[in-house]
């Protein structure tokens, strides 16, 4: 039976109403603080936790309701003989329901000017302390951290006097996802603050559930979008949706691919991205410009394709993408002219990020589900170190190649292993993602280059085994190239460039993509 609840919250939604029909019910109410107060001003009565303790609340509130009063009321066993003689000689009184959320931990840390004292005042004791020994004792203690249950678990008592063992020992599980959630939280935060990148022998990372998903990759996959914790600007976790059907789980999944190779540029571009590859990429001095020459690039893969743009979309880009199928468009912003053009096509999905170009912050994660674990790196946040670019041809890149291959340089970066990547122009041509050998990536991304290829360049994620891709390249009129170098047959691979007149230049870094 309900005879006695402790309710202690600092999101009061709801509380009124709950202490409300409690007490209407008989059921003594004690209450702390800000609760306490708001209890006793909508006419409810309430016991204060320091009449029950005998000992005042202190140290700025930081000690109020640890003491034995308090827990041994919570933990005690109601069918075990010993515990129930213990709290009659100590004169504690059993507590049946507890009802507690905890400090704004998350909503503090989310302010731009919080201090890390303000933060850690911000950390929850006592609450998650009470919430713990309630889910342990779930058997004879209620526990309810969640408004949402309030209403069911009301009428259980108004129907029977007490809450099912079922419904509490649902509550008691929710409790232990709510502590793990908020101490990783707070440990996510402290490890920030100190700047410490290392990774350590156990791995705790917390998230929040954005979306429920239609489904998974496939129909019969279940699935759900959840959010980091913390600064998403700049990422779809933050994205504003003004039209569309909702996002589904291989929308997300191909958009941030498309939305990654967008943030390695600075002036205007556009990708065009299918199945998380990039199907056609393109810099020019206008959006508009740019969008054309992506769309140019492979006019048959950005059929249901994601758009990415890092300026906003005017009116004339917007009549050019609705000119095919597209199932998303990011942007910073659109033209009220551009969005009524894009708005008159029902399904497709339309984006607004904020700072779309930011970059990732220095210690964000990569993470690669495996079976039975998780592989979790750092970010390739690196492009190339200008001091490691070595010509090692006798032919050199003209100006322009080199611009060319620092393009195809960044569009290979997010094509999948092994991956090819040939552009002239600031254009992508013909790209080879995800081949299980080099050289079908090197035959696939020529074949899709069509007579563009002569006087292109080519850019390979990582070194070449064999002379067999450069001499490919060499046949379709590829006029430079770029590779990451270290192959112990490298020479065989300059030697072939030597014979056709190709630049080659090495990065010494590769950018495997799987």
């Amino acid at each position: 039976m309900i005879k006695r609840a402790l309710i202690s919250v600092s999101d009061k939604t709801g509380v009124e109403a709950l202490a409300g029909r409690l007490h209407d019910m008989g059921v003594e109410i004690i209450s702390t603080g800000g609760t306490a107060k708001a209890l006793e001003k909508a006419g409810i009565s309430v016991t204060n936790v320091s009449d029950v303790t005998g000992f005042p609340e202190c140290l700025d509130g930081r000690v109020k309701t640890l003491d034995p009063h308090i827990h041994a009321g919570i933990l005690a066993m109601r069918d075990n003989p010993q515990h129930m003689e213990q709290l009659n000689k100590l004169g504690i009184k059993p507590i049946d329901m507890v009802v507690i959320n905890l400090y704004p931990f998350r909503r503090t840390i989310a302010k731009p000017d919080v201090t890390l004292a303000e933060a850690i005042e911000n950390i929850d004791i006592g609450g998650p302390t009470m919430l713990r020994a309630a889910a342990k004792n779930y058997q004879d203690v209620a526990v309810l951290t969640d408004p949402a249950d309030y209403e069911s678990v009301l009428a259980e008592i108004e129907q029977t006097g007490d809450v099912s063992r079922e419904t509490k020992f649902r509550l008691a599980a929710k409790v232990f996802q709510l502590t793990a959630h908020y101490d990783a939280m707070i440990a996510q935060y402290l490890k920030q603050q100190r700047g410490d990148a290392s990774f350590e022998p156990v791995f705790t990372m917390t998230f929040e559930k954005a979306q429920d998903m239609r489904y998974g990759e496939n129909p019969h996959q279940s699935a759900v979008f959840y959010r980091e914790i913390g600064d998403n600007t700049g990422t779809l976790a933050a994205a504003k949706q003004l039209h569309g059907k909702e996002l589904s789980f291989n929308n997300i999944n191909d958009a941030n691919g498309a939305l990654m190779l967008l943030k390695e540029f600075t002036e205007p571009t556009v990708v065009a991205a299918k199945h998380a590859n990039p199907c056609g990429v393109a810099t020019a001095n206008t959006i508009h410009e740019a969008y054309v020459k992506a769309y140019e690039a492979d006019p048959v893969s950005i059929f249901g394709g994601i758009v990415a743009a890092n300026r906003e979309i005017d009116e004339a880009t917007a009549q050019e993408i609705n000119k095919t199928f597209i199932e998303i468009v990011m942007a910073p912003s659109y033209t009220p002219g551009a969005l009524k053009v894009l708005e008159s096509k029902k399904n497709i999905r339309i984006l607004a990020i904020d700072d779309i170009s930011k970059p990732l912050p220095a210690d964000a994660l990569d993470m690669k589900k495996v079976a039975g674990g998780l592989l979790v790196q750092t970010i390739d946040d690196q492009l190339l170190n200008d001091e490691d670019l070595k010509v090692v041809t006798k032919a050199k890149p003209t100006a322009q190649q080199m611009e060319d291959l620092i393009f195809a340089w960044k569009v290979v970066k997010y094509t999948k292993s092994n991956g090819i990547a040939i552009a002239k122009d600031k254009q992508s041509l013909g790209i080879g993602p995800g081949q299980v050998n080099r050289i079908w990536a090197v035959e696939h991304a020529i074949t899709r280059s069509g007579d563009k290829v002569r006087g292109a360049v080519l850019a390979s994620d990582a070194f070449f085994p064999f002379s067999d891709c450069v001499e490919a390249a060499g046949k379709a009129g590829i006029a430079a190239i770029i590779q990451p170098g270290g192959s112990i047959r490298d020479q065989e691979s300059i030697d072939m460039a030597d014979k056709y007149g190709i630049a080659m230049v090495f990065t010494g870094m590769r950018h495997f993509r799987h």
